[in-house]
């Protein structure tokens, strides 16, 4: 115990071994929902849902030790919300033709290579001071935006129309109804404090929804015995992917560097300014307003992601979450210990997540996924905040900021939303005579995006 006190240098940080266990049990609750969530987007997809779920489980470990052993930091890693949907929706789905799951999971393993080196050379401070901070917030709530009208969608509450594009869908429909109680649910939860209102609402809700099926209402979540089975099957079609076809499928795209740089950037950002967050709750905020020690940290972010894709997930960041038991009085990489020791031992819930998947109902030949679908809702609310960080009464940031966030839900794409705003800042400094107070790499990620939309129109 004593060398466990030494190497985590808990007297230095005034707490105990009971208070930094307490705490990571705390940081698991919180951030738990994304087993089910992260599975279920992967696999729309085509990924494999118990690959996913694995590699979700021992990626988040794996990164968690890191941050743990090397860093000595209280903050968890998982894959990230906002960059699964990219990965499903914007990559493999509906972006980039020809790009199959393999061939985005190449990308995030590029991306995450990169992040390494970015993070143990000067590059990362040239980039971070390079984008302005309106941006960077407009860049999170944006992606708030997204992934709560994914959620919404898998719910069933907003659907296609052909008169108006999108609609109320049909409020009347048992696992509609059923997805509405699981927000109202976790609405409730999270107004009151509750720390661990995702991971209980999903529960719940996945717990109502089987008592209505046992009674007879249609279209409800069900529990089956063969859901396990194949699963060793499907953890091996997503073992090292990347190397079986991705980058082949990747580079097949004429876009292949811009779907590698995206996921560097959000990667980036995220991870920057969530280490940044509850890096000042912790206090390993130097008086130069440096995180302590933060190069190791990126380092524990960059691994996982390497680790995550070469596993079959998407990028692997620090997750805010990580807050909850900071509250706790997690304050050493012992919290991060536990929790990845916790994430291990949650591959032995697996059987149980048949509860949590996609709901068929053959009559209307829409899925529906009522259990998870309130998690996304919830998660892109609280990412939306970042706008009050924004300065509005800025021209030069109002105007990209406000294009980067609506093409990102309206283009239903984060890639070109970022691509927009990114391109009209540097445009509105010009002419606004402000063009010596942009920093040459905005001007160079103009270009980088002006390019991106001319090959779509030539190709």
């Amino acid at each position: 115990m004593e060398k466990v006190k030494q190497f985590f240098k808990l007297e230095e940080r005034n707490t105990t071994i009971k208070t930094e266990i307490l705490a990571g049990i705390t940081t698991f609750l919180a951030m738990a929902y994304i087993l089910p969530v992260n599975s279920g987007m992967l696999n729309e997809a085509g990924v494999p849902f118990g690959g996913v779920f694995f590699a979700t489980a021992v990626a988040s470990a794996i990164a968690c030790l890191i941050m743990g052993l090397v860093a000595n930091y209280p903050v968890a890693l998982a894959p990230g919300m906002g960059i699964n949907a990219f990965f499903t929706y914007n990559v493999v789905l509906f972006g980039f033709d020809g790009v199959g799951w393999r061939g985005a999971l190449a990308a995030v393993l590029i991306s995450g290579i990169l992040f390494l080196l970015v993070s143990v050379t000067g590059i990362r401070r040239q980039v971070i001071n390079a984008v302005p901070q309106g941006l960077k917030f407009a860049v999170g709530a944006g992606i708030g935006f997204f992934i709560t009208f994914i959620g919404l969608k898998n719910m069933g509450l907003v659907v296609g129309s052909p008169a108006t594009l999108v609609e109320l869908g049909d409020v009347s429909h048992p696992a509609v109804l059923l997805g509405i109680f699981g927000l109202i649910l976790v609405v409730i939860l999270y107004s009151m404090g509750n720390k661990f209102a995702l991971i209980i609402a999903i529960a719940t809700t996945a717990i109502v929804g089987l008592i209505l099926g046992a009674i007879g209402v249609g279209t409800m979540p069900a529990f089956s015995t063969d859901f396990s089975v194949g699963f060793l099957d499907e953890v091996g079609e997503t073992l090292f992917a990347p190397f079986r076809g991705g980058f082949a499928e990747l580079f097949s795209h004429p876009s292949a560097w811009f779907i590698i740089f995206i996921f560097l950037f959000v990667d980036f950002f995220d991870t920057a300014g969530t280490l940044m967050a509850v890096g000042n709750q912790a206090g390993l905020i130097n008086d130069d307003s440096e995180l302590v020690g933060g190069d190791r940290a990126l380092l524990a972010d960059a691994i996982g992601t390497v680790g995550g894709s070469m596993l079959g997930t998407s990028t692997v960041t620090s997750y805010i979450e990580s807050s909850t038991g900071i509250e706790q009085g997690g304050r050493t990489g012992l919290t991060a210990v536990t929790v990845a020791v916790l994430f291990l031992v949650s591959l032995l819930i697996y059987p149980l997540l048949s509860v949590v998947t996609g709901v068929f109902d053959p009559a209307t030949g829409v899925v529906y996924s009522p259990v998870t679908a309130m998690a996304l809702v919830m998660v892109g609310a609280l990412m939306v905040t970042q706008l009050k960080n924004i300065e509005w009464d800025d021209k030069a940031i109002l105007v990209p900021a406000f294009l980067t966030i609506v093409f990102m839900i309206f283009a239903f794409s984060i890639a070109e939303g970022i691509a927009v705003g990114f391109i009209f800042y540097p445009i509105i400094m010009i002419f606004t005579k402000r063009a010596k107070e942009v920093n040459p790499i905005m001007y160079i990620l103009m270009v980088v995006f002006i390019l991106f939309f001319a090959l779509q129109v030539i190709m």
